[in-house]
């Protein structure tokens, strides 16, 4: 009984040393001044249990970065102080330009200098991925926040260039997440893997159909997130599947076709 009573002291001690950080990832679809107020409420409700958002498609013309303001004053009203950064506009010109957008709660991260978009592959990286280093209990790790073209424009000829960028960046302890509009199956991630980037999802449906059929309302392994294994310690994952909350699909489509994805972990 005693040595049973040290294993849970020693379990507690452990996680107590090695705080989890908890990360939310939604493709917002189009995120700006057409989500109306209870739609902000809705998704406010859905996240602020998270430490960091990071939210893909946000509107790059007016409405985006001030409909990201209003999100955060709503989580502010629930509990919590949260900040936020948004980029510029993504400067692919061959397809929609958007911005992207982190969010988090000050009293358990904090954003380390600003956030920036990566300009050394955006000519061959239409929306070119958001980077933010965030510090949790005195150690950094790096959310890489991405957006692909999507399928039917081949997104792995945009991931193939992520290979690069744990050399480009070998003092920031990188995490990929996002809308890849690819499944990590492909062989497109091989590379990462090979480097010890191993997905959170496998196998993980994360898009919404237009219709449900016989209760099978999602469609495609797009959203996901890649981190290093050998940096960091993966606690639990999942993802919200918001849509059973509304009457149809079309309502809960209004929010988003994409479910958000969440993950756990600790930095070693």
């Amino acid at each position: 009984m005693k040595s049973f009573i040290t294993c849970i002291f020693l379990l507690f001690v452990s996680l107590k040393s090695f705080p989890q950080t908890k990360i939310i990832s939604w493709n917002l679809k189009n995120f700006g001044k057409s989500k109306s107020q209870p739609t902000l409420n809705f998704i406010a409700n859905t996240v602020k249990d998270y430490d960091i958002i990071a939210i893909q498609e946000v509107v790059a013309g007016y409405g985006g970065a001030q409909t990201i303001a209003k999100l955060a004053n709503l989580l502010n009203e629930k509990g919590a102080k949260w900040d936020y950064s948004i980029s510029d506009p993504t400067s692919g010109n061959s397809y929609k330009r958007e911005r992207y957008a982190f969010i988090w709660k000050t009293n358990r991260v904090n954003l380390k200098g600003n956030a920036w978009l990566e300009k050394k592959y955006h000519l061959e990286i239409d929306r070119e991925p958001y980077f933010g280093t965030f510090e949790a209990d005195r150690k950094t790790f790096t959310l890489v926040n991405f957006h692909a073209i999507t399928k039917s424009k081949q997104p792995e000829t945009e991931i193939k260039y992520f290979k690069f960028l744990p050399q480009e960046y070998p003092n920031l302890n990188l995490v990929f997440l996002g809308d890849f509009n690819c499944p990590q199956s492909h062989t497109v991630f091989n590379p990462l893997k090979k480097m010890a980037f191993v997905p959170i999802f496998q196998k993980q449906k994360t898009t919404l159909k237009k219709e449900c059929i016989e209760n099978n309302c999602l469609a495609s392994e797009f959203d996901n997130v890649f981190y290093n294994s050998n940096k960091i310690k993966s606690i639990n994952s999942g993802v919200i599947l918001f849509y059973k909350k509304f009457d149809s699909l079309e309502e809960a489509r209004k929010v988003s076709d994409h479910i958000p994805i969440w993950t756990e972990f600790s930095l070693n």
